[in-house]
Parts: structure tokens; sequence; C-alpha cells
């Protein structure tokens, strides 16, 4: 009796071993996404959680190098990546990227064709378009005399103290670049040197060098003038009638930003579903109404809000595009 029971009882660990192996095999599911900072409405994570039973493990970035430098030195688990479109073209060359399979994103046939077959993606792999904009400047109308035009008033000693300049080398290298009449992708040493010192004497009229601050600091009149990106233009501009925004008359850079999945990403077809579910029609009006940057989505453009179309930040001219350049690697 006393053997059958010894026998039982060690039929009974193996089955309860079979049993705790089994659920351990079934953990929760999670995606890890890195973005730049308020960049989605975050509800589309807790209820894409929801609707697909996994977890979201969600972090934030200031400046694509700052993604870069993180990524490259490894270590990381990301399986989503949203990011511009000059990094893209870095990692697809680095061979960092993975393509996708298309199959799970049916939401793509939305993405205008406009957005597709660029330079830095030629052949639609690696990527989906997120949002697009431009690169300007905002000012408040009550302390800016005038009605400025050029890049100029990012120089203007009349302003000193009260210009914000983005924490962002790129995105400063444009701003004098294009004032200097040269491209914002040159490789020439001399113009570069002279953008440097551009920069270098604009200093003591700066106030700060931010990114995602600016926003607050202009609707908080806490400043009077700012290089920013259209979309934080749009939502500053909502909250402050004061303020004003344009795309320099020398030319500015215009972006696409866009989502991609890294080579060694752990839940690609997750990843996948995920880029599906933020570019249908209904998800993606939401978080123009989170963001504010411009749409790539077809059918959501023909539902954005009349007021968005006449502001300039959010649509800009044909001329502002036709001479603005787009940043390459």
């Amino acid at each position: 009796m006393e053997g059958k029971m010894k026998k039982y009882l060690i039929i009974i660990t193996i089955l309860l071993a079979i049993v705790l192996s089994g659920c351990s095999g079934s953990e929760e599911q999670t995606l890890d996404i890195f973005n730049y900072g308020q960049y989605i409405d975050e509800d589309l994570l807790v209820e894409f959680e929801e609707e697909y039973g996994v977890k979201i493990n969600y972090e934030e970035y200031p400046t694509p190098e700052d993604m870069y430098t993180k990524v490259k030195a490894g270590g990381t688990d990301y399986d989503l990546i949203i990011t511009g479109e000059y990094m893209i073209e870095r990692m697809i060359s680095e061979n960092m990227l993975d393509k996708i399979n298309f199959d799970n994103i049916p939401n793509y046939q939305y993405i205008d064709e406009n957005f597709k077959n660029q330079p830095y993606d030629p052949t639609n792999e690696y990527s989906v378009p997120y949002f697009w904009g431009t690169l300007g400047i905002v000012y408040n109308t009550e302390v800016v005399e005038g009605t400025p035009d050029s890049w100029d008033l990012l120089w203007d000693e009349n302003y000193s103290g009260q210009i914000l300049m983005m924490d962002s080398q790129r995105d400063s290298f444009a701003a004098a670049l294009k004032k200097l009449g040269y491209s914002l992708n040159t490789t020439n040493e001399t113009e570069l040197e002279e953008a440097k010192n551009l920069l270098i004497n604009q200093k003591p009229l700066v106030m700060a060098y931010i990114v995602d601050e600016a926003l607050d600091m202009m609707i908080a009149d806490e400043a009077a003038i700012s290089l920013i990106w259209s979309g934080e233009a749009v939502a500053a501009m909502g909250e402050n009638e004061k303020l004003n925004y344009y795309v320099p008359k020398e030319g500015s850079n215009i972006w696409i930003d866009a989502a991609c999945i890294p080579k060694d990403a752990e839940n690609k077809e997750l990843a996948e579903k995920f880029i599906n579910f933020v570019t249908s029609k209904e998800n993606t009006l939401r978080n123009i109404d989170y963001v504010w940057y411009s749409t790539v989505h077809t059918e959501a453009a023909k539902e954005v809000e009349e007021f968005l179309y006449d502001n300039p930040a959010f649509n800009p001219s044909q001329e502002d595009i036709d001479k603005a350049e787009m940043f390459r690697d």
C-alpha cells in the first residue's frame, strides 16, 4: 500500500510539473516600443494591450541620434521603433532593420503614395510612414514686430534672451545652413564650419536649448521665438492665440517619421499588428488630435477637422514644400 502511495505521489508530481511548465510557456507576450516623446495617444497603447492580451513596454527618446546611439550600443530588446527617415536610411545601410511582412499590415494600402518610394527606403521594405511635417519658427505676434518670413529671426538681437533653439544638432544646423543659403545635407567642410560659427555667435541670444519643453514655454509666454517642429507649433497655437508659425523663405526641412522593426526583434509579428492597429483610419484620427502632425493616411485626411487645413503648420503651402529638403544620412 505504501509503495502504491509513493507511486501515485510521483505521478502527481510529474503531472504537476508538466502543468506548471505549460503555464510558464504561456506567459504574457510583451511588445517593446521606442518612440519620440509625446508622439502617440497613450490610450491606444492600453487598447492594444486589451485587444491582443499583451503587455507594452513603452520608452521615449528626445532625438533620432539618441535613439541610434542606444540601439547601436546593443543590449536593447525593442520590437518597434518610430523615428526619422534619415535615421531609417542609416539603419538600413547598417543592416540594423528587418524587412516588414506587409501581409500583417493591410492598412498599408491607405498610406498616401506620395510618402512611398522615398530615398530612405526606396523599395518600401523596411518602414511604414507614421506622420510628416516641417521644421520652422513659431513666434509671439505681440512681441515680435511685423510679419517675419526668414531664418534671420533666430539671430535677431532685438529678441536676445527670448529665443529657444532645439537641443538637436541636425535641426539647429539645418536652420543655420538654410539661412546661409546652403543645402541642409551639405558635406562641404567650409559650409559646415560657417554654419557652426553662426550657431556659436547666436548662443548669447538663446534662452535655452530644449526639445519638447518648447511647446509649454511658448504657450506660457515664457519665450518669444522658437525653432520648432510643425506639430508642436499646431498644438501651441491651439493653446495660445498670440502665436504664429512659418516655414522660412530660404527653405527648410520636410520630414517623414516612420515605424520600423529592429533586426533582432523578438516579437516581429506583434509589432506588425501594432503598426496596422495605429494606422487604421479611426486610430489615425485619434492620434492626429493628440500629436497634431500632418497625416500620411489618405482616408483619415478626408476627415481631418477643417481648421487644421487653414494652419500653415499642419498644411504647408506648395511653395514651402517645393523649397524644402528631406534629411539624408
